[in-house]
Formats: structure tokens, sequence, C-alpha cells
């Protein structure tokens, strides 16, 4: 079964090449979905699959690419929001 959340982290994960390395694991995991810079230098995401693969990228999101020092990330279960995400995984 398919679930969808949504993600933000934070921490030194703008130019370290946090999306590309996040688009890279959630496109291994062939999760759907984007992930983005935030104007207050958070990385927001939304994925959507398998909860075992989402479990497995949020754990991911907790170190990240090795030039990124993360901080936090919240998590929120969008179950009760349909939304229509592309696969492949994107940047935006």
């Amino acid at each position: 079964m398919s679930e969808t959340r949504y993600f933000r982290v934070t921490g030194t994960v703008q130019g370290v090449g946090f999306r590309a390395a996040t688009q890279a694991e959630a496109r291994r995991l062939d999760l759907a979905g984007w992930v983005a810079n935030r104007p207050d230098g958070d990385v927001e995401l939304t994925a959507a699959g398998p909860a075992e693969a989402l479990d497995t990228l949020a754990r991911w999101l907790g170190y990240g690419p090795a030039s990124a020092v993360v901080h936090e990330v919240a998590e929120t279960d969008m179950k009760d929001t349909p939304t229509a995400l592309k696969q492949p995984f994107e940047i935006r």
C-alpha cells in the first residue's frame, strides 16, 4: 500500500548536494515526489510509495550526503491529503 509523507530537513542542507543526493536515494527506492530548497535554508520534500521505502528514506534523511550536517528531520503523514506526485522523483 502506498503512503505519502512530507519531510522538512534542517541543518547545513543547502549548497552541499542534498537535493541531488535525496533525488538519487528516492529514485533508488522507487519513490515518487519532489525535493526543494526553502528560502529559510531548510530542505523540504514530499514522497510517496511503500511504507518500508519511506521509512528507509526517513532514516537516510537523518544524515544525508557526507557534506551535510542534519540537525532535525520533521515528518508529517499526508494520508488525508490527496496529492498527485510524479515519478521519477524530481528536484524543484
